[in-house]
């Protein structure tokens, strides 16, 4: 058994989370934060709720930066209004204000507060809470005094704490990890399979038993899917003032005319992350994987893996299991949002997910599964998160493209190497992401200071 300190408890399907794009750190995070409040301010006693007045949220660090051109604003606004990422409509918060004038009110006992463009305030990109994206709320009477305040953070793929937040409590995994050797162990140790041992740990966190894990995870599949077709159909131009316009549909059909197969089937894996990425810059519901600045790579290689190479239902489950365990040790050792670590941490942990999953499809064992992601992860080391304008647009979506083609190849290298010669580790490349981020410059996590955010002219 592997005996760890902070096990892993993190559900597959909070990693696989359903939400409205451009960013899960600045859309989906902000929108659950604004729905949490809601939902504390209904528990206000009636005197409090009576006294109360008007609401600001103000937004700190990468989310003042680049919240504009993520719609964070409106995300905030539409979590206030009720709406949950997996249930909200599609491109729903870009058009929160546009709602009917009845919608844009919090009614407390016999007090209205009104939401409107002023609700939320862009502040300091410098502040001294332990996370860049900060959000406060405050809910103040007629002379300005606190009734409830609290402050969140958005910590990348959607997950959120706030001050004296504690993991939730649950069962124990019956086969703890905290590492990719760990975890590797457990699988020679048990003789179960990697995607047994994150299935038995599902079962075990969340309660649910395998036929419903299953029903999820053919959920999540199929929503990846119809996010591809979605994107592959779709044409225009992209929300924003940049003027980038929507690609997949044109990669799609010139692959499609190609004779060499080789460039077929690259092109094809080009078109399907370009596809996801752009239904994500347009806000439209797609799934992490591990973030929604990433949510192009592990679909692209799912739909390839089905349509393309013809792997099976559960080939494909399996591999999205294994998927799932690598983003879980790249969260649990690292982080993965832009804003911490930079784009290493998104589309590098998506293109090591992607690299494991096609391994673990392919039946291969966990240490070849292992080496696929560190592979894919390694060489996006040091990867800037510099979105030009504050919009996830460029450099975001041909990232996730180049991803999804590292993934693939990541795998093959692993996978015709002899696997006792492999001199780097998974855990070894997750920890020099990790102090890679903590010593990059602020200006080169999501804040459009740096890099292609500043060369780009005229954004």
């Amino acid at each position: 058994m592997n005996h760890t300190a902070r096990p892993i408890t993190t559900s597959v399907f909070e990693l696989f989370k359903v939400g409205p794009g451009p960013s899960s750190s600045h859309t989906i995070g902000p929108m659950l934060a604004g729905l949490d409040f809601r939902n504390l301010l209904e528990l206000l006693p009636g005197e409090d709720k009576r006294r109360s007045v008007s609401l600001t949220v103000r937004l700190l660090g990468s989310l003042s930066a680049t919240g504009r051109g993520h719609g964070t604003d409106k995300a905030v606004l539409a979590g206030l209004m009720g709406y949950s990422p997996r249930s909200c409509p599609d491109a729903l918060p870009a058009g929160v204000l546009d709602m009917p004038p009845d919608q844009h009110a919090l009614r407390l006992g016999g007090a209205v507060v009104e939401l409107d463009g002023d609700t939320v305030v862009f502040g300091e990109l410098e502040h001294g809470y332990p996370f860049s994206n900060t959000l406060i709320f405050s809910l103040s009477d007629a002379e300005g005094n606190p009734v409830l305040q609290r402050v969140y953070y958005s910590v990348g793929g959607g997950f959120i704490q706030w001050d004296g937040w504690s993991a939730p409590e649950r069962d124990p995994p019956p086969h703890p990890f905290d590492s990719a050797g760990g975890l590797r162990g457990l699988v020679e140790e048990s003789g179960l399979s990697l995607p047994q041992i994150i299935m038995d740990n599902e079962m075990a966190v969340t309660g649910l038993g395998r036929p419903k894990i299953l029903a999820e995870l053919d959920t999540v599949i199929d929503l990846m899917r119809r996010c591809v077709d979605r994107g592959i159909r779709a044409g225009g131009l992209l929300p924003g003032r940049l003027g980038v316009y929507r690609k997949a549909a044109r990669l799609a059909h010139r692959a499609d005319c190609m004779d060499d197969p080789l460039n077929r089937f690259l092109g094809l894996l080009n078109a399907y992350a370009f596809a996801v990425a752009e239904e994500n810059a347009a806000g439209g519901i797609i799934v992490t994987a591990p973030t929604c600045g990433a949510a192009g790579v592990v679909p692209a290689m799912l739909t390839i893996m089905e349509g393309y190479l013809g792997f099976g239902p559960q080939a494909v489950r399996d591999g999205l299991l294994a998927a799932a365990a690598v983003g879980f040790l790249a969260k649990h050792n690292a982080g993965i949002a832009g804003a911490e670590v930079g784009c290493q941490g998104e589309v590098g942990v998506a293109s090591a997910m992607a690299a494991a999953m096609l391994a673990q499809a392919r039946g291969y064992p966990p240490r070849i599964v292992e080496n696929a992601a560190e592979i894919a992860l390694e060489h996006h080391l040091g990867l800037t998160c510099d979105p030009v304008g504050g919009y996830v647009q460029i450099p975001c979506i041909e990232r996730n493209a180049m991803g999804a083609l590292k993934a693939y190849n990541a795998c093959l290298m692993a996978t015709a190497e002899d696997p006792d010669r492999h001199r780097v580790s998974l855990d070894m490349a997750i920890q020099a992401m990790g102090e890679t981020g903590h010593n990059m410059d602020r200006k080169y996590k999501e804040t459009a200071g740096g890099g292609l955010a500043l060369s780009v002219g005229g954004c």
